[in-house]
């Protein structure tokens, strides 16, 4: 199944990439960036545009703020995660305050869902 991108959403993704948070970007430099499996940041799947995305396993990656833990934010996260559901996505969340408080334990959760759903690729289709 082919994933849609939202080609319109092109210039809000790159401003985003530019301007991340202080947590997404010690995410990414800290580990991301050179995972040994491809991670990109900032991509549009449908008309939303997720933190990180790790193509090959299927995995977004989302670090989530204070806004996100108000009724609003609730509802469209989980509005998100039942879109990208759809597609056979896993969604990983994370807070800013894991981020803080537990850098190592967020990374090797990370490394973990990407080589369990790397070594059973269909494992989201149960």
């Amino acid at each position: 199944m082919t994933i849609p991108k939202d080609n319109g959403q092109l210039e809000n993704a790159r401003q985003l990439r530019r301007e991340m948070t202080p947590h997404e970007r010690k995410l990414w430099y800290l580990f991301l960036r050179k995972y040994p499996v491809k991670i990109y940041k900032q991509r549009i799947i449908g008309r939303f545009i997720v933190d990180f995305y790790c193509a090959s396993a299927k995995l977004v990656i989302e670090l989530d703020g204070s806004q996100h833990y108000e009724p609003q934010g609730l509802a469209y996260d989980a509005e998100r995660t039942r879109f990208l559901a759809d597609f056979g996505l896993e969604v990983l969340r994370f807070s800013n305050r894991d981020i803080d408080k537990n850098f190592r334990g967020v990374c090797e959760q990370i490394d973990l869902t990407v080589k369990k759903r790397l070594q059973n690729p269909l494992s989201h289709l149960r």
